[in-house]
Protein backbone atom coordinates (compact mmCIF):
# COMPACT_ATOMS: atom_id res chain seq x y z
CA UNK A 1 0.00 0.00 0.00
CA UNK A 2 0.90 3.71 -0.78
CA UNK A 3 -0.36 6.55 1.31
CA UNK A 4 0.79 9.76 -0.65
CA UNK A 5 0.27 13.29 0.09
CA UNK A 6 0.86 14.20 -3.45
CA UNK A 7 0.81 11.42 -5.66
CA UNK A 8 4.00 11.12 -7.43
CA UNK A 9 4.19 10.70 -11.04
CA UNK A 10 3.90 6.41 -12.41
CA UNK A 11 5.56 5.98 -15.50
CA UNK A 12 9.42 7.03 -16.32
CA UNK A 13 11.36 10.16 -15.37
CA UNK A 14 14.52 11.85 -16.19
CA UNK A 15 17.88 10.89 -14.51
CA UNK A 16 21.55 11.02 -14.76
CA UNK A 17 23.34 8.04 -14.37
CA UNK A 18 26.67 6.49 -14.58
CA UNK A 19 26.43 3.64 -17.10
CA UNK A 20 30.40 2.88 -17.77
CA UNK A 21 33.55 3.18 -15.39
CA UNK A 22 36.02 6.41 -16.92
CA UNK A 23 32.95 8.43 -18.65
CA UNK A 24 30.39 11.14 -17.78
CA UNK A 25 27.15 10.65 -16.61
CA UNK A 26 23.87 9.91 -19.59
CA UNK A 27 20.45 11.75 -19.12
CA UNK A 28 18.17 8.51 -19.64
CA UNK A 29 14.41 7.57 -18.79
CA UNK A 30 13.93 5.40 -15.91
CA UNK A 31 10.80 3.87 -14.27
CA UNK A 32 9.58 5.79 -11.28
CA UNK A 33 10.57 4.19 -7.67
CA UNK A 34 7.55 2.44 -5.92
CA UNK A 35 8.35 2.17 -1.78
CA UNK A 36 7.44 -0.63 -0.54
CA UNK A 37 7.69 -1.64 3.56
CA UNK A 38 9.55 0.71 5.36
CA UNK A 39 10.75 2.55 1.99
CA UNK A 40 10.13 6.32 1.78
CA UNK A 41 9.64 8.18 -1.85
CA UNK A 42 11.32 11.68 -2.23
CA UNK A 43 10.40 14.32 -5.07
CA UNK A 44 13.47 15.92 -5.44
CA UNK A 45 13.57 19.81 -4.89
CA UNK A 46 17.73 20.19 -5.11
CA UNK A 47 20.78 18.43 -5.96
CA UNK A 48 24.07 19.65 -4.78
CA UNK A 49 27.04 19.16 -6.77
CA UNK A 50 30.03 17.05 -5.42
CA UNK A 51 33.80 16.69 -6.58
CA UNK A 52 33.15 12.76 -4.94
CA UNK A 53 30.88 12.40 -8.03
CA UNK A 54 33.48 13.17 -10.47
CA UNK A 55 36.09 10.49 -8.17
CA UNK A 56 33.65 8.32 -8.99
CA UNK A 57 32.94 9.30 -12.54
CA UNK A 58 36.82 8.59 -12.83
CA UNK A 59 37.24 5.40 -11.39
CA UNK A 60 38.33 1.96 -13.65
CA UNK A 61 36.36 -0.83 -13.33
CA UNK A 62 37.05 -3.06 -9.65
CA UNK A 63 37.87 0.06 -7.68
CA UNK A 64 34.35 0.92 -6.37
CA UNK A 65 31.68 -1.97 -5.23
CA UNK A 66 29.42 -0.39 -7.14
CA UNK A 67 26.59 -2.26 -9.17
CA UNK A 68 26.37 0.02 -12.95
CA UNK A 69 24.06 1.41 -14.10
CA UNK A 70 24.45 4.25 -10.95
CA UNK A 71 21.93 7.32 -10.50
CA UNK A 72 24.22 9.96 -9.12
CA UNK A 73 23.82 12.81 -6.39
CA UNK A 74 24.55 12.23 -2.81
CA UNK A 75 23.33 16.43 -1.77
CA UNK A 76 19.46 15.78 -1.95
CA UNK A 77 16.63 18.03 -0.40
CA UNK A 78 13.10 17.57 -1.24
CA UNK A 79 9.70 16.54 0.12
CA UNK A 80 8.65 12.96 1.05
CA UNK A 81 5.33 12.39 -1.03
CA UNK A 82 4.82 8.33 -0.21
CA UNK A 83 5.50 5.98 1.69
CA UNK A 84 5.63 2.50 1.89
CA UNK A 85 3.33 0.11 4.20
CA UNK A 86 5.96 0.15 6.85
CA UNK A 87 6.64 3.79 6.99
CA UNK A 88 4.91 6.01 9.83
CA UNK A 89 2.77 8.70 8.12
CA UNK A 90 4.39 11.68 10.38
CA UNK A 91 6.98 12.48 7.08
CA UNK A 92 4.37 12.49 4.35
CA UNK A 93 4.55 15.94 2.44
CA UNK A 94 7.23 17.30 4.95
CA UNK A 95 10.39 18.99 3.29
CA UNK A 96 14.22 18.33 4.61
CA UNK A 97 16.74 16.56 3.28
CA UNK A 98 18.73 13.40 3.24
CA UNK A 99 21.60 11.81 5.18
CA UNK A 100 23.40 10.02 2.25
CA UNK A 101 24.62 6.98 4.55
CA UNK A 102 22.33 4.47 4.69
CA UNK A 103 23.76 2.18 7.53
CA UNK A 104 21.71 -0.81 9.01
CA UNK A 105 21.07 0.97 11.78
CA UNK A 106 21.94 -2.12 13.91
CA UNK A 107 25.53 -2.71 14.56
CA UNK A 108 27.44 -1.21 17.69
CA UNK A 109 28.61 2.06 15.84
CA UNK A 110 25.12 2.68 14.70
CA UNK A 111 23.70 2.08 18.26
CA UNK A 112 25.79 4.29 19.28
CA UNK A 113 25.03 7.37 17.37
CA UNK A 114 28.17 6.68 14.54
CA UNK A 115 26.27 5.65 11.87
CA UNK A 116 28.46 7.23 9.17
CA UNK A 117 30.95 4.58 10.18
CA UNK A 118 28.75 1.80 9.86
CA UNK A 119 30.26 -1.79 9.92
CA UNK A 120 27.96 -3.08 7.52
CA UNK A 121 28.18 -0.42 4.81
CA UNK A 122 30.71 -2.36 2.93
CA UNK A 123 32.05 -0.06 0.34
CA UNK A 124 28.18 1.23 -0.52
CA UNK A 125 27.93 3.95 1.39
CA UNK A 126 24.40 5.07 0.17
CA UNK A 127 22.39 7.96 -1.55
CA UNK A 128 24.14 8.21 -4.72
CA UNK A 129 27.37 6.46 -3.76
CA UNK A 130 26.76 2.66 -4.16
CA UNK A 131 23.06 3.44 -4.36
CA UNK A 132 20.86 5.47 -6.67
CA UNK A 133 20.91 8.85 -5.71
CA UNK A 134 18.97 12.10 -6.49
CA UNK A 135 20.03 13.56 -10.06
CA UNK A 136 16.63 12.37 -10.89
CA UNK A 137 13.02 13.94 -10.07
CA UNK A 138 12.49 11.24 -7.50
CA UNK A 139 14.63 9.12 -4.99
CA UNK A 140 14.13 6.26 -3.32
CA UNK A 141 15.29 5.84 0.47
CA UNK A 142 15.35 2.34 2.66
CA UNK A 143 14.46 3.82 5.63
CA UNK A 144 12.39 6.97 6.66
CA UNK A 145 14.99 7.41 9.40
CA UNK A 146 17.54 8.46 6.32
CA UNK A 147 15.43 11.77 5.95
CA UNK A 148 16.36 14.68 8.50
CA UNK A 149 12.83 17.48 8.01
CA UNK A 150 13.79 21.30 8.00
CA UNK A 151 11.48 24.49 8.25
CA UNK A 152 12.10 27.83 6.42
CA UNK A 153 15.25 26.52 5.05
CA UNK A 154 15.02 26.48 0.57
CA UNK A 155 16.01 23.54 -0.47
CA UNK A 156 19.10 24.95 -2.57
CA UNK A 157 20.08 25.68 0.53
CA UNK A 158 19.49 22.56 2.14
CA UNK A 159 20.96 20.35 -0.15
CA UNK A 160 24.77 21.12 -0.16
CA UNK A 161 24.35 20.79 4.00
CA UNK A 162 23.93 17.02 3.59
CA UNK A 163 27.23 16.70 2.64
CA UNK A 164 29.27 19.90 2.38
CA UNK A 165 27.94 21.46 5.44
CA UNK A 166 27.41 17.59 7.18
CA UNK A 167 31.26 16.75 7.01
CA UNK A 168 32.66 20.11 7.50
CA UNK A 169 30.65 20.08 11.18
CA UNK A 170 31.63 16.69 11.72
CA UNK A 171 35.01 16.99 11.78
CA UNK A 172 34.67 19.88 13.87
CA UNK A 173 32.96 18.68 16.03
CA UNK A 174 35.17 15.16 16.61
CA UNK A 175 37.68 18.21 17.92
CA UNK A 176 35.17 20.61 19.66
CA UNK A 177 37.27 19.88 22.90
CA UNK A 178 40.62 21.41 21.07
CA UNK A 179 38.21 24.73 19.92
CA UNK A 180 37.55 25.94 23.35
CA UNK A 181 39.07 28.84 25.42
CA UNK A 182 41.88 31.17 23.51
CA UNK A 183 42.08 28.66 20.51
CA UNK A 184 43.15 29.30 16.70
CA UNK A 185 41.67 27.00 13.70
CA UNK A 186 43.01 27.01 10.50
CA UNK A 187 40.97 26.20 7.47
CA UNK A 188 42.83 24.90 3.88
CA UNK A 189 40.95 25.29 1.31
CA UNK A 190 37.78 27.63 1.02
CA UNK A 191 35.84 25.99 -1.23
CA UNK A 192 32.10 23.85 -1.30
CA UNK A 193 33.29 22.44 2.54
CA UNK A 194 36.07 25.15 3.80
CA UNK A 195 33.79 28.24 3.24
CA UNK A 196 30.77 26.29 5.11
CA UNK A 197 33.16 25.12 8.17
CA UNK A 198 34.94 28.75 8.62
CA UNK A 199 30.69 29.42 9.31
CA UNK A 200 30.75 26.34 11.84
CA UNK A 201 33.60 27.39 13.38
CA UNK A 202 32.51 30.74 14.08
CA UNK A 203 28.85 29.86 15.40
CA UNK A 204 29.91 27.04 17.50
CA UNK A 205 33.38 27.79 18.85
CA UNK A 206 35.41 30.46 20.51
CA UNK A 207 38.66 29.99 18.03
CA UNK A 208 39.99 32.76 15.79
CA UNK A 209 39.58 31.47 12.67
CA UNK A 210 42.46 31.47 9.85
CA UNK A 211 41.67 30.64 6.09
CA UNK A 212 44.59 29.75 3.58
CA UNK A 213 43.58 29.36 -0.52
CA UNK A 214 45.61 29.92 -3.78
CA UNK A 215 42.60 31.64 -4.78
CA UNK A 216 42.43 35.66 -3.89
CA UNK A 217 38.23 35.52 -4.20
CA UNK A 218 38.16 32.49 -1.95
CA UNK A 219 40.07 34.44 0.45
CA UNK A 220 37.67 37.50 0.47
CA UNK A 221 34.98 34.94 0.76
CA UNK A 222 36.55 33.29 4.05
CA UNK A 223 37.11 37.33 5.64
CA UNK A 224 33.43 37.87 4.27
CA UNK A 225 32.09 34.76 6.19
CA UNK A 226 33.89 35.59 9.21
CA UNK A 227 37.07 34.54 9.16
CA UNK A 228 39.64 36.42 11.46
CA UNK A 229 42.40 36.29 8.92
CA UNK A 230 43.02 35.04 5.52
CA UNK A 231 45.81 34.81 3.12
CA UNK A 232 46.70 32.53 -0.21
CA UNK A 233 48.93 30.75 1.28
CA UNK A 234 49.25 28.88 4.88
CA UNK A 235 52.77 30.63 5.38
CA UNK A 236 51.04 33.91 5.03
CA UNK A 237 47.88 33.08 7.04
CA UNK A 238 50.01 32.14 9.95
CA UNK A 239 52.21 34.91 9.73
CA UNK A 240 49.17 36.92 9.98
CA UNK A 241 48.08 34.93 12.67
CA UNK A 242 51.17 35.40 14.74
CA UNK A 243 50.96 39.29 14.11
CA UNK A 244 47.94 38.67 15.71
CA UNK A 245 49.25 37.05 19.01
CA UNK A 246 48.37 33.32 17.78
CA UNK A 247 51.33 31.37 18.17
CA UNK A 248 49.98 28.74 16.20
CA UNK A 249 46.95 26.72 15.13
CA UNK A 250 45.07 24.18 17.92
CA UNK A 251 43.10 22.77 14.90
CA UNK A 252 43.83 22.44 10.92
CA UNK A 253 40.93 21.42 8.98
CA UNK A 254 42.75 20.42 5.55
CA UNK A 255 40.10 20.69 2.86
CA UNK A 256 42.38 19.33 -0.08
CA UNK A 257 44.20 16.62 1.43
CA UNK A 258 47.73 16.85 -0.79
CA UNK A 259 50.98 16.14 0.07
CA UNK A 260 51.79 19.63 0.35
CA UNK A 261 48.88 20.91 2.54
CA UNK A 262 48.98 18.22 4.81
CA UNK A 263 52.68 19.08 5.18
CA UNK A 264 52.38 22.75 5.65
CA UNK A 265 49.18 22.09 7.97
CA UNK A 266 51.05 19.50 10.54
CA UNK A 267 54.20 22.64 10.54
CA UNK A 268 51.37 25.10 11.46
CA UNK A 269 50.39 23.04 14.79
CA UNK A 270 50.92 23.98 18.05
CA UNK A 271 51.83 21.21 20.35
CA UNK A 272 48.68 19.09 21.24
CA UNK A 273 47.48 20.56 18.11
CA UNK A 274 45.92 18.35 15.59
CA UNK A 275 45.91 17.27 11.41
CA UNK A 276 42.16 16.93 10.71
CA UNK A 277 42.40 15.67 6.50
CA UNK A 278 39.01 15.90 5.15
CA UNK A 279 39.87 16.70 1.59
CA UNK A 280 40.12 13.74 -1.16
CA UNK A 281 43.70 14.84 -2.86
CA UNK A 282 44.75 11.97 -1.85
CA UNK A 283 48.31 13.48 -0.12
CA UNK A 284 50.08 11.37 2.59
CA UNK A 285 52.50 12.03 5.39
CA UNK A 286 54.53 10.08 7.70
CA UNK A 287 53.94 9.88 11.40
CA UNK A 288 55.67 8.52 13.81
CA UNK A 289 57.30 9.28 17.25
CA UNK A 290 60.50 11.25 17.16
CA UNK A 291 59.83 12.78 13.69
CA UNK A 292 59.39 16.75 13.02
CA UNK A 293 56.09 16.66 14.40
CA UNK A 294 55.13 19.11 17.73
CA UNK A 295 54.64 17.54 21.24
CA UNK A 296 51.56 15.55 21.26
CA UNK A 297 50.37 16.01 17.40
CA UNK A 298 46.95 14.03 16.76
CA UNK A 299 45.83 13.30 12.93
CA UNK A 300 42.79 12.53 11.86
CA UNK A 301 40.76 11.50 8.53
CA UNK A 302 37.16 11.87 9.16
CA UNK A 303 34.23 10.60 7.00
CA UNK A 304 30.95 12.24 5.99
CA UNK A 305 29.24 12.91 9.77
CA UNK A 306 25.90 11.11 11.69
CA UNK A 307 21.86 11.54 11.05
CA UNK A 308 22.38 13.12 14.19
CA UNK A 309 25.02 15.59 12.97
CA UNK A 310 22.99 16.66 9.96
CA UNK A 311 20.04 17.06 12.71
CA UNK A 312 22.35 19.91 14.36
CA UNK A 313 23.99 21.39 10.74
CA UNK A 314 19.94 21.88 9.73
CA UNK A 315 19.28 23.42 12.85
CA UNK A 316 22.45 25.69 12.15
CA UNK A 317 20.37 26.81 9.13
CA UNK A 318 17.08 27.42 10.49
CA UNK A 319 18.88 29.71 13.10
CA UNK A 320 20.47 31.97 10.13
CA UNK A 321 23.98 30.87 11.82
CA UNK A 322 24.59 28.35 8.37
CA UNK A 323 24.33 29.61 4.74
CA UNK A 324 26.09 27.91 1.39
CA UNK A 325 27.48 29.90 -1.23
CA UNK A 326 25.22 28.52 -3.74
CA UNK A 327 24.86 28.63 -7.85
CA UNK A 328 21.67 27.10 -8.69
CA UNK A 329 22.05 25.42 -12.35
CA UNK A 330 18.84 23.84 -14.30
CA UNK A 331 18.80 20.11 -14.49
CA UNK A 332 19.95 19.97 -18.68
CA UNK A 333 23.27 21.94 -17.29
CA UNK A 334 24.28 19.24 -15.59
CA UNK A 335 27.51 18.32 -17.84
CA UNK A 336 28.83 21.75 -18.34
CA UNK A 337 28.29 21.93 -14.70
CA UNK A 338 30.34 18.54 -14.04
CA UNK A 339 32.95 19.98 -16.33
CA UNK A 340 32.92 23.91 -14.49
CA UNK A 341 33.53 21.89 -11.00
CA UNK A 342 36.27 19.81 -11.99
CA UNK A 343 37.87 22.70 -13.90
CA UNK A 344 38.24 24.31 -10.27
CA UNK A 345 35.95 27.34 -11.93
CA UNK A 346 33.42 26.99 -8.76
CA UNK A 347 33.46 29.30 -5.50
CA UNK A 348 31.24 27.42 -2.87
CA UNK A 349 28.92 24.84 -3.92
CA UNK A 350 26.48 24.20 -7.20
CA UNK A 351 23.12 23.05 -6.66
CA UNK A 352 20.88 21.43 -9.14
CA UNK A 353 16.92 21.85 -9.77
CA UNK A 354 15.26 19.42 -11.45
Amino acid sequence: MIEAAVRPRTGTMSAYRLSGWGRPVDLVDVAVPVPRGPEVLVEVKAVGLCHSDLFVMSCDEGVLPYDLPLTLGHEVAGRVVALGDGASSSLLGRDGVVHGVWSCGECHNCRRGQDNYCIALAGRVGCGLGRDGGLAEYVLLPDARHFVTATGVPPTMLAPLADAGLTAYHAIQQHRDALVGECAALVIGVGGLGHLAVQILRATTSARVVASDPRPEACALAERLGAHHAATSVDEAMRLAAAAGLPGADVVLDFVGSDETMRVGAAALVPGGRLVVVGGARGSMAVGKGLDLPLGWQVSAPFWGSRQDLVAVVELAEQGLLEPVIEVVSFGEVPDAYARLHDGGVTGRLVVVP
